[in-house]
């Protein structure tokens, strides 16, 4: 379906790039670098195969668990569709 001067794959290649944002977003969160022993935030110690699975880890499993349950906010929206910005 041609939607005026936009190619009929535009839809395919807002998600596609949606996509790759969300992956590239998400490897720069990993970690990097040392990771640690104990845990930063409660003190405990990280387990081996949470270190050999993560190198870098700075947390334990169950502080990261808290971590990644806070919402995160974008600071904009770079694309301008109305669905992003009806959410």
């Amino acid at each position: 379906m041609a939607n005026g001067w936009a190619p009929d794959s535009a839809v395919q290649d807002q998600i596609e790039d949606s996509l790759k944002d969300a992956v590239s977003a998400a490897r720069a969160r990993m970690p990097k670098g040392d990771g640690r022993a104990d845990c930063e935030e409660c003190g405990e110690p990280i387990p081996e195969a949470r270190r050999r699975a993560l190198p870098g880890a700075r947390t334990c499993v169950a502080c990261q668990s808290v971590r990644d349950t806070q919402p995160g906010h974008s600071a904009f929206n770079r694309r301008g569709s109305k669905d992003s910005q009806l959410r």
